[in-house]
């Protein structure tokens, strides 16, 4: 593999080979099993090779039978061998690639955010879907074939050096030229289309998920033919490598056919003088001469398993990219000194990995009983703030500490036990209404699903469902509408087990009426039920905060970071603050003005 592979890669596969959490036995016996049905159909070429040989000097029959006996039994066990050794093989494969998926989200939860914020989604969804899928592959379509040649090769040059140790040295460089060479050549070649193929379907997944997200605002904007066009682009790209990428499969079968050819003739020239000298009998060099049409069978798959090796190579190397950066510093116990669960922000300063600072001057407390909200315009940082908060972005300046532990560096296990977020564009998962629930907490139970969903405002949707709960969604929320997607969010959040509950815009894609009965309820409207668990939300409406302990306002003068530039409660902005005055009356609340 030395060869085939840089030093780079190497290292990444080194790195990752541990997560696919191998079952060394279970490799074993597919190997075992792979070479015994390579060698069944060996032995079937040499046994027939005899038989057909030993026929035409028209013995008595019965000196036949056990060849032609030999020759049904060779031909049932190299489909029944061949068979059995895809089962193992493929049961090795699908738990290799199970568990690394998950290892890999694993490790991937305890990176810093900013090993993955630097991606495009299309290119994060590539590496976590289609490389991991590349790496797992590596064991059925590249070592196991490697293996199996390996083993029958060495038994085939063994046995035909029983006949003739001329023959076997040159049916063994044969099958290292075929197995070695030519791989050797295909992987050169393969390498090129690999990057350039690697390249273009990034790409391509990057544009489609653009496409799909923003299908409304490109038609809007006029924009659609513009993506479309470049996608089309993309895939003709994408077309050309996948047409290179063939040559080296060309190249490979051209070599195992000259090789071949080499071992063939190579028989023919030391076998007929030992036949003439009387060391070697007529129906043995027909053995030592039709032994290599079937012995190749094992080497001709060593082209395809080196592009294989090299595409998983280079998948591995992406995959170690996001999983070799720095580790978050998610270590500390958070040991509940305070009487809590208390948030606190001192003099906060937040941004993304390698961008500005987007807000600063941060101070908040939450702790349960108490409601906050935060507004301001759209793009001045209020997600990035619970972000922040929720320890997932490492602050620029000050603190975020969680009963007196700065939450960054916290435990995630004990974070999440008191703490809970809910993004704007949280995922929808491909299950079940029921389950996109209890992604918050898995024993909830149907009856208070339904209650979090009559809470949400989604009572009468949830009656419609064909199935009810049980009714399947699309990945990503792609079955439901845009109020009904933020809904089902919120009801998710509310289930969360949680005392500290962190939300980004509730009442998005919600019209305006139903938005404020959502932030209202969760503000905690009296009448509503509404739990003692702390809430800070983000949203852009105001007419629904009368009930919020204190609201932030956020504004910035356009080059400088965002400020809380007032604070209070609701009625007490209106009466002081001409600014929260004016957005309010925007909303058309002049109910609550005249109050």
């Amino acid at each position: 593999m030395r060869f085939f592979v840089t030093a780079k890669e190497r290292a990444a596969l080194k790195r990752l080979m541990p997560l696919l959490e191998l079952n060394k036995l279970h490799f074993a016996a597919a190997v075992m099993l792979g070479a015994l049905g390579l060698g069944a159909s060996i032995g079937l070429g040499a046994t027939a090779a005899w038989l057909i040989a030993r026929a035409s000097q028209m013995p008595p029959v019965l000196y036949l039978t056990v060849a032609t006996v030999g020759v049904r039994f060779f031909g049932v066990s190299k489909a029944v061998l061949r068979y059995v050794q895809r089962l193992a093989s493929h049961h090795v494969a699908i738990n290799g690639i199970a568990d690394l998926r998950e290892n890999v989200y694993r490790k991937l939860a305890s990176r810093k955010t900013d090993a993955i914020a630097r991606l495009k989604r299309g290119d994060l969804l590539e590496r976590t879907g289609s490389d991991v899928d590349a790496l797992g592959d590596l064991l059925v379509k590249s070592v196991l074939p490697a293996w199996v040649a390996g083993v029958a090769g060495v038994g085939t040059v063994l046995g035909i050096a029983l006949l003739s140790p001329a023959a076997a040295l040159i049916l063994g460089g044969a099958l290292i030229l075929s197995g070695v060479v030519g791989p050797l050549l295909t992987a050169r070649y393969a390498r090129l289309a690999e990057l350039a193929d690697e390249k273009a379907r990034t790409e391509l997944a990057s544009q489609t998920l653009t496409l799909v997200d923003n299908y409304a605002e490109l038609a809007v904007s006029g924009q659609m033919s513009e993506v479309r066009s470049a996608i089309h682009t993309t895939e003709l790209e994408l077309t050309k490598v996948k047409d290179q990428a063939a040559r080296p499969a060309a190249v490979a079968a051209a070599i195992d056919h000259l090789a071949m050819g080499l071992a063939v003739i190579g028989a023919i020239l030391v076998g007929i003088p030992q036949m003439h000298a009387g060391s070697l009998a007529a129906v043995a060099l027909a053995v030592l001469v039709l032994v290599p049409l079937s012995a190749f069978e094992g080497t001709a798959d060593l082209g395809p398993a080196a592009v294989q090796l090299i595409r998983s190579a280079r998948a591995a190397v992406r995959i170690d990219e996001i999983l070799s950066s720095d580790e978050a510093p998610q270590s500390t116990p958070i040991t509940g000194v305070e009487t809590g669960p208390v948030l606190r922000a001192e003099n906060l300063s937040v941004g993304w990995p390698g961008g500005p600072v987007v807000a600063t001057g941060i101070n908040l407390e939450l702790k349960p009983g108490s409601h906050l909200a935060i507004v301001g315009p759209s793009g001045i940082g209020k997600s990035t703030i619970l972000f922040t908060l929720a320890g997932m972005l490492e602050p620029r300046a000050g603190r975020v500490t969680l009963d007196g532990t700065d939450v960054y560096g916290a435990a995630r296990e004990d974070v999440g036990a008191r703490l809970s977020l809910t993004p704007e564009d949280a995922h929808i998962f491909a299950t079940t209404v029921l389950e996109n629930i209890r992604a918050a907490q898995p024993s909830i139970s149907e009856d208070e699903a339904r209650a979090l969903l009559d809470r949400a405002g989604l009572a009468q949707w949830a009656n419609s469902l064909p199935e009810g709960l049980s009714t399947m969604l699309g990945s990503g929320g792609t079955t439901v509408s845009g109020g009904e997607r933020r809904r089902l969010l919120l009801a998710r959040a509310l289930g969360a087990p949680a005392p500290l509950l962190l939300i980004d815009e509730p009442g998005e894609h919600v019209d305006n009426e139903t938005a404020d009965l959502l932030i209202e309820d969760l503000l905690g409207v009296p009448e509503s039920g509404s739990d003692d668990r702390a809430v800070l939300v983000v949203t852009h409406r105001l007419t629904p905060l009368g009930n919020a302990d204190e609201v932030l306002v956020l504004s910035s003068d356009g080059d400088g970071p965002a400020t809380i530039v007032a604070r209070g409660k609701h009625d007490q902005l209106i009466r002081e603050n001409d600014s929260y005055r004016w957005a309010l009356e925007r909303e058309g609340s002049q109910k609550q003005l005249e109050n």
